[in-house]
């Protein structure tokens, strides 16, 4: 069964996205998506200072199956990457939610978090796959 937070925004290409006290964006691959990769062995964040579009690929993650693209969900800058994944990707198996979270970002438009999936979408979305 997958872990689908409630208080938390997602994306069709399966980030979470967090809201922040302080305004910024928390960002992370989902449970269904470290599930589907299996263990995770490489996590290459975006590096901080760095503008993205939405839908832009901003990071890598590696399993022992495969590699996959991690796309921005909002326009804005990196203000902050998980060096703690470059020694323990499989932080993000253990915790996708938590210890797992890959970059926070400073949104250019904070209101389009509202537009991204709230988690019955997303949880109806992958019962579907």
């Amino acid at each position: 069964m997958n872990n689908v937070p409630s208080e938390l925004r997602y994306t069709k290409s399966h980030e979470w996205v967090a809201l922040n006290e302080d305004g910024t964006f928390t960002v992370g691959i989902t449970d269904h998506a470290q599930h589907l990769l299996g263990d995770l062995v490489f996590v290459e964040a975006p590096d901080v200072g760095t503008d993205f579009s939405a839908g832009d690929d901003c990071a890598v993650v590696e399993s022992v199956k495969a590699a996959s693209d991690v796309y921005c969900p909002l326009d804005g800058e990196v203000t902050e990457a998980n060096e703690t994944l470059a020694d323990t990707p499989e932080l993000i198996n253990n915790d996708a939610f938590g210890d797992g979270w890959i970059f926070k970002l400073q949104a250019k438009d904070a209101g389009a978090f509202d537009e991204l999936m709230d988690a019955d979408t997303y949880a109806e979305m992958i019962a579907e796959d």
